[in-house]
């Protein structure tokens, strides 16, 4: 196996499937450890924060305390997707690399998404619903679009970094991660 750190640095060389899974896994759980300890501070969690709705709380403003909830995570989200951004274009440039391509997919994809991290964070792509008389902040047209095309490069990313097989033999990014 190659080395777990260098595989989160730099660009050069190819990446075959078991390292990047191994890696990318090891992203996921570091992003989820960092999620847990930040979310609390900023008072957000897994769970609603149930206390802060009082018993005279009217619909107004449990609709306000979910409109933050979702600015202060939205911000928490493109904070966690720039501290995140450069070891998985790192572990992605490299598998795409083992397939003899230059990972121009994966910026592109990476792009869209601080995209859609950035407008999510502004809460400018969220609209107001009325569910009873009482305005709820929801995705908009535009953040609904967005996230539907970042969802389906996702999926297209995930087959082609995770599943399909390497270039077998060196190619123009240096020589087959299994010796073949």
């Amino acid at each position: 196996m190659n080395n777990l750190i260098g595989n989160f640095i730099g660009f050069d060389g190819r990446l075959n499937r078991q390292p990047f899974w191994i890696s990318g896994l090891v992203l996921a759980v570091v992003s989820l450890i960092l999620s847990l300890l930040i979310l609390p501070l900023l008072g957000l969690g897994l769970i609603p924060n149930l206390a802060a709705i009082t018993s005279d709380a009217n619909a107004a403003d449990i609709a306000a305390l979910i409109a933050e909830a979702q600015a202060k995570a939205g911000w928490v989200g493109l904070i966690m997707f720039l501290l995140f951004a450069y070891p998985s274009a790192a572990i992605s440039i490299k598998r795409r690399h083992d397939r003899n391509n230059n990972g121009l997919d994966v910026w592109i994809y990476l792009g869209l998404a601080a995209i859609v991290q950035l407008i999510t964070a502004l809460g400018i792509g969220m609209s107001v619903a009325d569910f009873a008389g009482t305005p709820i902040p929801v995705p908009g047209p535009l953040l609904t679009t967005l996230s539907i095309i970042l969802g389906i490069f996702g999926i297209y990313l995930i087959v082609v970094l995770g599943f399909l097989k390497g270039t077998p033999g060196p190619n123009s990014y240096g020589p087959d991660p299994l010796g073949g």
